[in-house]
């Protein structure tokens, strides 16, 4: 496999979640397309002519992939995954941290831990839980 690439459905409100990822996590959208500009109008049932189809924001090698959700069926919500970060130190985790808590609803504090200098859980404004990494890793031996 040459790399795993977490997808998110959102409510209708994806290209706003794909900014504020882009500015938050220091990415990039690579790109994004609306339903009504994908080619020979492959517009799904139910789905809304300004919603969006797909969009892909690199961040650090790695990519973040969404579309809002464009299902007749009621949107689920995103439930039962969390996206991790980690990063080298507690500062930047705590950056990160914080930016993507404001709207959202922290689950757990950052704080120091038996595997990581730093931890903590959140539930952003969009629906999306993280889980935040910063500093030296605990030595397993």
């Amino acid at each position: 496999m040459k790399q795993l690439e977490p997808y998110l459905f959102f409510n209708g409100n994806c290209a706003e979640a794909m900014r504020f990822y882009e500015k938050t996590l220091g990415g990039k959208v690579d790109m994004m397309m609306k339903a009504s500009e994908a080619p020979g109008g492959v517009e799904k049932p139910g789905s809304k002519a300004d919603g969006i189809l797909h969009a892909a924001m690199s961040v650090d090698g790695q990519r973040l992939l969404a579309s809002d959700w464009m299902s007749p069926d009621p949107y689920p919500g995103i439930n039962g995954v969390s996206l991790s970060l980690v990063y080298q130190t507690v500062d930047e985790a705590a950056r990160k941290f914080n930016a993507l808590a404001d709207g959202g609803k922290v689950q757990m504090p950052l704080a120091n831990t038996f595997w990581v200098e730093s931890f903590g859980m959140l539930k952003d404004k969009y629906g999306v839980a993280w889980m935040v990494s910063g500093g030296k890793q605990a030595n397993p031996g």
